[in-house]
């Protein structure tokens, strides 16, 4: 037995075979991870995702690499001595605070990203969703229902946007030449104007574009769980709209299982909702049986 790992060989062997048929189903496959959460955040959490995202890249799958950045931009704002306005859950971006969104995402962690991927054998590259014409972006128009008034009422954001169209040619220039795409989810307007975009919708809508395997979106939960407190997964489109009707999924899981299922819907075979808080949650979802989270399957048959 292995005193830095607990492992026998023979434990080690049977890892080893568990991940066996998983290698040969997604070799070549294309994989996109929206990186939010906890996992963006603890220094030991950072290093797994990065060995695991590397590993993929060096066993013949293709990562793309989604990420999110909030919490820095909302440091990054209050160090300015900037208040930051929350509407409807978006945060009110001008052009002003727009210049510091690209600044953080685009800029430090993006950056921080690559450097980290190629630290651990990966060749990863930072993209903007304004490089190569990625990223075709529109307004997002948020509402807010008013019981006294005939329409709902329409809240101004700012420059807080939603994909209109991508361009994925790019990204699959990088990934036959053996990079990892790294890219912040901001995109460009149809006057030229730069917008922030939901990490999770980019990464949904750029999975369906580039015919992806696998969807996943690394969270700061177990997944979907039922009141008692139990994981689910292997769920199909059908139980997640039954779950959603008795209040089992609800609130802040709500906009992730929506995009979970849209990307389903237009043809990526998986979508999975794993906790980003356990240490190599990516191997772990990807290359064993039990995985470490809540997976949604489309329509195609096959190992999950």
């Amino acid at each position: 037995m292995s005193e830095q790992t607990g492992y026998t060989p023979a434990d080690t062997a049977h890892i080893l075979n568990e991940a066996l048929p998983y290698i040969r189903r997604f070799h070549g496959s294309t994989i996109v991870i929206k990186y939010g959460g906890n996992a963006m955040v603890d220094e030991g959490l950072k290093e797994s995702f990065a060995r695991d995202v590397a590993l993929m890249k060096l066993v013949g799958m293709n990562p793309v690499i989604v990420h999110g950045g909030g919490p820095q931009i909302g440091k990054t704002l209050e160090e300015m001595g900037r208040e930051t306005e929350f509407v409807a859950g978006q945060r009110v971006t001008d052009a002003d605070t727009m210049e510091v969104v690209e600044m953080v995402l685009g800029g430090r962690v993006n950056k921080e990203i690559v450097h980290l991927l190629n630290r651990h054998g990966g060749k990863a590259v930072g993209l903007s969703g304004k490089d190569g014409g990625l990223i075709s972006a529109r307004k997002l128009q948020v509402t807010r229902e008013d019981p006294g008034a005939d329409a709902p009422e329409i809240l101004d954001v700012g420059l807080v946007g939603e994909v209109e169209a991508i361009d994925p040619s790019v990204v699959q220039t990088l990934d036959t030449g053996s990079f990892i795409p790294v890219i912040a989810p901001v995109g460009t307007g149809p006057e030229g104007e730069t917008y922030n975009i939901n990490a999770d919708l980019v990464a949904g809508r750029l999975a369906e574009e580039l015919g992806a395997e696998k969807l996943v979106l690394l969270t700061d939960v177990p997944g979907i769980e039922d009141g008692k407190g139990n994981l689910l997964t292997g769920l199909n489109r059908e139980q997640v709209d039954a779950y959603i009707d008795d209040g089992t999924i609800a609130g802040g899981m709500l906009p992730k299982v929506q995009c979970c299922l849209d990307t389903v819907a237009g043809g990526v075979h998986s979508a999975h909702i794993i906790d980003g808080r356990v240490d190599h949650a990516l191997l772990l979802e990807v290359f064993t049986d039990a995985g470490v989270g809540t997976l949604i399957r489309g329509e195609a048959p096959g190992i999950e």
